[in-house]
């Protein structure tokens, strides 16, 4: 990629990180799922909510690639994608105006929501915002303290999918519950093996994630666990009358099982990347399944 301009198109393109973009849109899709089992689904606040979503996943990797960057943890011996600001495709100067930026459209979007879940929607959209710069930005750079794991379940769980449903239903169920938790776990297999690939390089620049506190083999355990905790939780739609959205997912586990056995099997290095697609696509097909299986 040594022909790519410095701040064009392409390059801000790739900062953007579009394969990541599943993990935000696949919250928001929940969210309408449990709105449409309930009668209450409306297109412009979900349309609102999948934007809003969208831009704060593309600040979030422009925020980590910047901050990474400045810290020194993004080095030549880095296994995953290539970071703009490392490679020279964006200036540190521009790829602050692309945070403002993308920030502001954010926030402008986003506030298209209060017409539809009120003001309270104000502090929920601040807080995205301000967790987007501390995951690693900041004097206490909460990826650098091994608290990644449960942001993901909380801002790719509880706080997409239950505000989703509660701008257009005006509620909270146990179904939005065990759909937060549900998708949070599974999401977080891909923050899981992406930790697992760069335990080593995350040890040298400090990054102490939960693989590296605790070691390979826990970071492997982990991700097992979170995929089929993601899978099993979801039988407790039987007790609400919801058989597919207790079944359907249960077809997501000889996929991650499979994965979870290559991930072992490959254990190092850049060949990881592969478990990392195969795992954004498991990822995606959960949350595919568990809505079809809402909606039914």
């Amino acid at each position: 990629m040594d022909n790519i301009h410095p701040n064009s198109a392409r390059a801000w393109l790739l900062a953007s990180r579009p394969k990541t973009l599943a993990a935000a849109a696949t919250p928001v899709l929940l969210g309408c799922a449990l709105a449409q089992a309930t009668g209450g689904f409306e297109w412009i606040p979900a349309l609102l909510c999948l934007s809003f979503a969208l831009l704060m996943q593309i600040d979030a990797n422009l925020i980590n690639d910047l901050f990474d960057y400045t810290k020194g943890s993004d080095r030549q011996d880095r296994l995953g994608p290539e970071r703009a600001c490392a490679q020279g495709w964006i200036t540190t100067a521009a790829m602050k105006r692309g945070i403002l930026l993308t920030t502001l459209v954010a926030c402008a979007l986003g506030s298209g929501l209060l017409f539809y879940g009120g003001p309270e929607l104000i502090a929920v959209g601040a807080v995205c915002v301000l967790f987007a710069f501390l995951y690693t930005a900041g004097p206490y750079p909460l990826a650098y303290h091994g608290w990644g794991d449960l942001l993901v379940i909380l801002f790719f769980g509880f706080v997409p999918v239950g505000c989703t449903y509660y701008v257009m239903c005006h509620g909270w169920t146990p179904e939005v519950a065990i759909a937060s938790l549900s998708c949070g776990l599974a999401i977080d297999t891909l923050l899981m093996v992406n930790n697992y690939r760069d335990r080593e390089q995350d040890a040298r620049s400090g990054k102490q994630t939960l693989v590296v506190r605790f070691g390979a083999k826990t970071g492997h355990l982990l991700y097992l666990g979170l995929g089929i905790s993601a899978s099993l939780l979801c039988l407790f739609f039987i007790h609400y009358g919801h058989f597919w959205a207790a079944l359907l997912p249960q077809l997501y586990l000889p996929l991650h099982l499979l994965s979870w056995k290559r991930m072992v099997e490959i254990d190092h290095g850049r060949a990881l990347n592969r478990i990392l697609g195969q795992t954004s696509r498991n990822m995606l097909l959960f949350g595919i399944l568990l809505s079809v299986g809402l909606i039914l």
